[in-house]
């Protein structure tokens, strides 16, 4: 399920959230890559639930990506922001069989082994403060019997982070109809949590799915700074991320880095933590701890904590700065 994303604008007004690049690929991309690396199986289809907004070159990039994986890409539209349930129902067409559900604003790297025999489960990340999360409460057996949203007192450390596995959804789909039937509303919008709270009251069986790292794109400081974790797992993977015809003059590329094609580098020091998108230029510059996306072009300056647009021309002295597509700053 992909937003606009308004925390993040300017950069959400000319291109949705999930396709913001992080190290050098989507959002969504990364996400539903490592969904499918999780589950090791066969995947027959990628559904997308989307504003109608987003037009048919954002349709044509989300079906690229089900495509690569080897499914079939369907695009659903929610155009009233009616919660994650009423999202969910816009796609009841492809809800049967073993499904994932996930929100296309996070990015994760997880190594378990799914628990298929489970009618669902949760994905779930240790965090220090579970207070500011929802959570789930495990029996002695390990599984799942609540779902307890920003507890007062201690419930359990482990947060929600919206990404749910279910043996067969269409179970999930017909929780969820009753919810829409008898207008059930949390904070005025359909709740996922609600179908899953009917499902548990019926005795099916949720076990947590746990994480290794959980990282946001919700706004412009989480997801520069999770353009800078992914670059250093990147790294130490040993994944190459510069690109082997990169122009440099004069300049230094200290990693981790990643950098796209047909990128020019004249008098600039990159590094740590930056990437730059495909067509970049950066002339008598400084940049580290940046994410700047396609075609870009940068003078005279020095930028950390800095999230610069496609096309956007930039000549100064600031420093944390957030500029979105063709924007010029000069």
């Amino acid at each position: 399920m992909a937003g606009r994303g308004s925390r993040l604008r300017p950069h959400t007004l000319t291109i949705p959230k999930p396709l913001i690049p992080v190290a050098g690929k989507p959002i969504v991309h990364r996400l539903v890559e490592d969904i499918a690396g999780v589950l090791n199986q066969k995947i027959d289809e990628v559904a997308f639930i989307i504003h109608e907004s987003f037009g048919k070159k954002v349709e044509e990039d989300l079906i690229a990506i089900a495509q690569k994986l080897g499914a079939k890409g369907t695009i659903y539209y929610q155009n009233e922001a009616l919660g994650t349930g009423h999202a969910i129902m816009c796609a009841k067409d492809s809800l049967s069989g073993p499904a994932v559900i996930a929100y296309a604003d996070t990015l994760i790297r997880a190594d378990f082994d799914l628990d298929t025999s489970a009618d669902s489960v949760i994905w779930v990340k240790q965090v220090d403060q579970p207070e500011a999360f929802g959570v789930v409460n495990l029996n002695t057996n390990g599984e799942i019997i609540e779902l307890v949203e920003k507890p007062k007192e201690f419930v359990s450390d482990l947060a929600v982070i919206g990404i749910y596995y279910f043996k067969d959804v269409a179970v999930l789909k017909n929780e969820l109809q009753s919810v829409l039937d008898n207008n059930i509303i949390h904070g005025g919008e359909y709740q996922i949590n609600d179908g899953i709270k009917q499902m548990m009251a019926k005795g099916m069986k949720f076990v947590p799915g746990k994480v290794d790292e959980w990282m946001d794109c919700g706004n412009k400081d989480v997801t520069v700074e999770t353009n800078t974790r992914m670059l250093g797992f990147l790294h130490n993977d040993g994944e190459h991320l510069v690109d082997y015809d990169v122009k440099l003059e004069n300049s230094t590329i200290i990693p981790p880095c990643y950098i796209g094609e047909d990128v020019v580098l004249i008098n600039a020091t990159v590094g740590p933590n930056v990437s730059l998108g495909k067509g970049c230029h950066v002339i008598d510059s400084t940049i580290k701890n940046s994410l700047i996306q396609t075609h870009a072009h940068i003078k005279n300056a020095k930028l950390d904590n800095a999230m610069i647009g496609n096309h956007a021309s930039f000549d100064g002295n600031f420093t944390s700065i957030s500029i979105g597509d063709y924007s010029v700053l000069e």
